[in-house]
């Protein structure tokens, strides 16, 4: 119960975080960055200690996207319509290749 709790909250606070980033009618390009999206998106969670860490991993790319897109646990699935293909690529290719720590 609490878990599903937990989700629900979480998967809307990352979708008002995307609201409030990523406003329309403005140009997202230079903000829609693979480090911008996982500052925005990712980081509260991935480098608190709320979810696992990310950095330094090495996880595999294409995993970071199942999962992403399609949620696991109580990460949530984050829709084409809050980041598109093209971003999650990039998104999971800057997660793969990071190096540790939340910086």
């Amino acid at each position: 119960m609490y878990q599903r709790i937990f989700k629900m909250m979480a998967k809307t606070l990352l979708v008002m975080s995307l609201v409030v980033y990523f406003p329309a009618g403005q140009s997202a390009e230079p903000a829609r960055s693979s480090e911008g999206i996982y500052q925005v998106v990712c980081q509260y969670c991935h480098d608190t200690g709320i979810g696992p860490q990310l950095k330094g991993r090495q996880l595999p790319s294409v995993y970071i996207q199942h999962v992403a897109r399609n949620g696991l646990n109580a990460m949530p699935a984050f829709r084409p319509t809050e980041i598109n293909d093209q971003e999650l690529a990039g998104l999971a290719a800057f997660i793969e290749s990071s190096k540790g720590g939340s910086k």
